[in-house]
């Protein structure tokens, strides 16, 4: 037994096949279902819970110690959680960290999400690998009185995230401009002053840390919401065009992010650089098709191979669909694979500056191995103006 575990659960964890998961809630109290997924990160979480690609899912952290650097606001992703919830070993330590502002239960509370400790995350884990990410429901009461078999059929009712377009929820509801660059010691956040480039990001659910590398590359960036239009943003006269990451199914974004690409593809020779589901809708214009995996990637030690260089990166990942690489139309060339499972993570058009991956190359498991990926971009924008 847990050494955190007590003689009454506060909360429980319910999987659609019946299995229940007893522990101690902290954080928000109330109920919530999603798809359970994990991440093997060893650091971060506060990224992770804020990273809006983790619409619709609740997070198995397969590190024991969460909580233990606190919180602050300065590591937010989005002005609030995405992810439904959190599952971990042990309960959350006081912080033990100078940048920290608040502890991860307090932090938790307030922006109502649900959390719960004293779980088996390696049991847990096996089975998310062995059965494929599963629909679960989350509940949290301090007084223990759960209904099982309404927390089963709340599970077992959840609509699951093929089919989902879930971009639409987490993209901002007008554009806006972003200038602040990536954090640097001892002056924290600085402001872009003096671009070279201006850059349209599309927004299908960015991160904050994209947006600063794009203007730490030297970009003035323009955001606009996922249901832009190639009007719009050819409207803007920039000088390159960012995809960002996002959640959900990207077939169901695809339904209209499809055209406003092929439009811009058609009409303008300007650089394009995509990330996560920018890379799958990119793919998606393309041609290629994508597919659900069992339980998709999630992590900061992911190895990923260029096949045009023959290094390997440690990635950051996280992504429950993937490219098809069989798919892939003449034309367009992988560039990057999975040295886990050997499934696609990057692809270029041949002739032209457009580009994506399908990791995340703003965070530093690296810990900056694939920054260069800005850079390119960057000089790409660079080329096209000479």
């Amino acid at each position: 037994m847990p050494r955190n575990a007590t003689a009454k659960p506060t909360a429980c964890l319910a999987l659609a096949d019946g299995t229940v998961f007893y522990g101690k809630g902290f954080g928000a109290t109330g109920q919530t279902t999603a798809e359970l997924c994990f991440n093997t990160a060893m650091t971060g979480y506060q990224e992770i819970m804020t990273d809006p690609s983790y619409a619709g899912q609740i997070v198995t952290f397969t590190f024991p110690h969460i909580g233990n650097t606190g919180t602050t606001d300065e590591d937010d992703e989005t002005a609030d959680p995405v992810a439904e919830g959190m599952v971990v070993k042990w309960d959350p330590t006081e912080p033990s960290n100078w940048r920290a502002t608040s502890d991860l239960t307090s932090w938790l509370l307030k922006r109502d999400r649900i959390g719960i400790g004293g779980l088996d995350t390696r049991r847990l884990t096996r089975a998310i690998r062995q059965q494929g990410a599963p629909h679960v429901a989350l509940a949290h009461d301090p007084e223990g009185n759960f209904d099982i078999g309404e927390l089963v059929a709340a599970a077992r009712g959840f609509r699951g995230l093929v089919g989902l377009d879930l971009a639409k929820d987490v993209t901002c509801a007008q554009s806006y401009h972003w200038d602040e660059m990536r954090w640097a010691w001892p002056q924290g956040y600085a402001r872009q002053t003096a671009a070279r480039h201006k850059v349209v990001a599309i927004d299908y659910g960015a991160k904050r840390n994209i947006l600063r590398c794009l203007a730490s590359s030297g970009c003035d960036v323009t955001v606009l919401p996922a249901s832009a239009t190639a009007d719009d943003v050819l409207a803007l006269n920039a000088d390159g065009v960012f995809l960002s990451n996002g959640p959900g199914d990207p077939a169901a974004t695809g339904v209209y992010a499809v055209t406003m690409i092929k439009g811009v593809l058609d009409r303008s020779d300007m650089p394009l650089f995509g990330i996560c589901l920018g890379h799958q809708m990119l793919a998606l214009a393309l041609g290629a098709r994508t597919i659900k995996m069992n339980h998709g990637h999630h992590g900061a030690n992911h190895p990923v191979k260029d096949l045009e260089t023959g290094k390997v990166e440690i990635t950051s990942m996280n992504h429950g669909f993937t490219v098809d690489s069989q798919t892939l139309p003449r034309g367009v060339k992988e560039t990057h694979l999975s040295l886990f499972d050997g499934s696609n993570c990057g692809i270029r058009m041949t002739g032209r500056p457009v580009f994506s991956v399908q990791y995340h190359p703003e965070a530093s498991p690296g810990p900056q191995d694939s920054y260069y990926l800005f850079e390119r971009f960057a000089a790409a924008m660079d080329a096209r103006k000479a």
